[in-house]
């Protein structure tokens, strides 16, 4: 490759990675972004919008690209999430950056799919492993630097700029594309299954909505409730029929005859929703209750997503040295499960250094769920719908991400909120939890009794998140077991000289 190709690729890399960071920066942010915008009972809906979006968009920005080119979509969808990210900063209350999220989550749901495909054209697959590697550690890169790099910008400037920070990385992404990629004029015949993401997304929000609302902002018998259930099932049931017979569906459904495909997409949805509690509720913790800062809050969840780097990364070694996948989704459940109730133990005095130290197991359970379903998928799948299957496997753990914030965020506000009213009553505990006075700085200003009631409210919240992720890990655990080992493939599902390769990025997904 010449120095102009490399330089073009750099561009598409970088433009890709924008998304992740994007995702591991924002969670020291929130307590500031509640703080400023108030709103606590909706704000996990900063990630749920976000990730709803990108679930649904994603597949439509696949066909996007075999219909108008690989570049100019890619481009399309930089410029979008760069729209949105500029939005969501300017945001000036939590309605705002809910729906300015949405935007971004619509741009963000074609930077993975988007990079992955241009980067198909422009290298041969003998050259592909070199950007592996490079794809291989640029991501993990962005699942630690994140939490630092998110409460460090809180910190010393404000939480806007986790947003803007966004803007003159993707201006150099979009210069070095636009400059340095050179790629045929080629277009594939293509049809997009609108209907389908149509259908998809309204069934994520309506379940979101459900999840969220029953319960605490509604009684479960309510019409709002019912009526949103019924949504659910309507247009998931739609979506089932409308995608069998779709002619290029975004779900094929023939994949989940395979017993071992469909478990891994389930386990990956688990695997989705624990991602989210490190990332985005932890810094609650660690902020309010142990005094950190902003910067400290995401140097304190780097056990975390230390342990899931590794653990993605050796996991992957040893599969590929012996062919063994089935004890990895046991392990990772398991990890999970215990890494969810150790959380347990977070309390107002709890030993900082101690409960840094407790998000490791968590992360390492994530981390053998992510890889491993990643091999299984891939595994399963028929040379024909590989694209298909590293989709999938991309759509599902978004969507345990999503609908995982939706839930975990209801108990935790849930919880949080009938805590403060039990030790401070109705008028006081409702005024600090919608006030937008549930912050480190509020707190010093607070008397003793209210500052501790605060304290024990929040580590309340955390500990029901942690028994509902709990929960969900035990499942993961159960379903593990039925995960058959079957022989790796040896061969490669297409052949080298290939000039229509679908989107490979299933070992990219880790």
């Amino acid at each position: 490759m010449n120095r102009s190709m490399y330089v073009g690729l750099s561009g598409v890399v970088l433009g890709m990675v924008t998304a992740p960071l994007d995702g591991m920066m924002l969670g020291p942010a929130l307590p500031a972004i509640v703080s400023d915008l108030g709103g606590l009972e909706n704000f996990s809906w900063v990630m749920t919008a976000y990730l709803v979006a990108m679930a649904a968009s994603t597949p439509i920005w696949g066909k996007l690209g075999d219909l108008y080119g690989r570049k100019v979509v890619y481009i399309a969808a930089i410029v979008v999430f760069l729209l949105g990210s500029g939005l969501s900063g300017l945001s000036q209350d939590m309605t705002q950056l809910v729906g300015f999220r949405a935007v971004q989550g619509l741009g963000g749901g074609g930077l993975m799919v988007g990079a992955i495909a241009l980067i198909s054209e422009m290298v041969p697959p003998r050259q592909s492993g070199k950007l592996m590697g490079l794809i291989g550690t640029m991501m993990p890169i962005a699942f630690i630097a994140g939490p630092l790099v998110g409460g460090l910008l809180t910190e010393r400037l404000s939480w806007r700029w986790t947003f803007y920070v966004n803007l003159p990385i993707g201006a150099v992404a979009l210069l070095l594309i636009g400059f340095a990629v050179r790629l045929a004029p080629r277009r594939i015949k293509a049809r997009i299954d609108f209907l389908g993401a149509s259908l998809l997304t309204v069934g994520l929000v309506a379940l979101s909505l459900l999840t969220s609302w029953g319960g605490t902002q509604y009684a479960w018998a309510s019409v709002p409730i019912v009526s949103l259930a019924a949504t659910v099932v309507v247009a998931l049931t739609v979506f089932i029929h409308v995608e069998r017979h779709a002619a290029e569906p975004i779900v094929p459904l023939r994949l989940f005859a395979d017993r071992n495909f469909t478990l891994a997409q389930i386990l990956r949805f688990l695997g989705g929703v624990g991602m989210v509690v490190a990332a985005n509720f932890l810094p609650q913790y660690m902020q309010i209750v142990q005094g950190a800062s902003p910067t400290e809050s995401g140097l304190l969840i780097l056990p975390s997503m230390l342990g899931m780097v590794l653990v993605m990364i050796r996991t992957g070694q040893l599969i590929t040295r012996n062919g063994r996948y089935r004890i990895y989704p046991i392990l990772g459940g398991a990890a999970l499960t215990v890494g969810m109730l150790v959380l347990l133990a977070l309390r107002t005095d709890t030993n900082l250094a101690l409960a840094s130290g407790l998000t490791l197991i968590g992360g390492v359970g994530v981390g053998l769920l992510m890889q491993s379903t990643t091999i299984i998928t891939m595994n399963s799948a028929e040379p024909r719908d590989m694209g298909a299957a590293s989709g999938s496997i991309t759509l599902w753990h978004t969507m345990g991400a999503s609908l995982g914030v939706a839930v975990l965020g209801a108990l935790y506000t849930s919880r949080l909120q009938d805590t403060l009213i039990d030790h401070l009553g109705a008028e006081a505990g409702k005024r600090i939890f919608s006030g937008g006075e549930l912050t480190a700085q509020a707190l010093t200003a607070f008397p003793a009794a209210m500052r501790e009631a605060t304290q024990i409210a929040v580590s309340s919240g955390v500990h029901a998140m942690a028994i509902g992720c709990a929960v969900l890990g035990l499942v993961a655990f159960a379903l593990s077991w039925f995960v058959r080992e079957i022989p790796l493939r040896d061969s490669l599902p297409y052949e080298p000289n290939t000039t229509d390769l679908p989107n490979r990025e299933g070992a990219l997904h880790v």
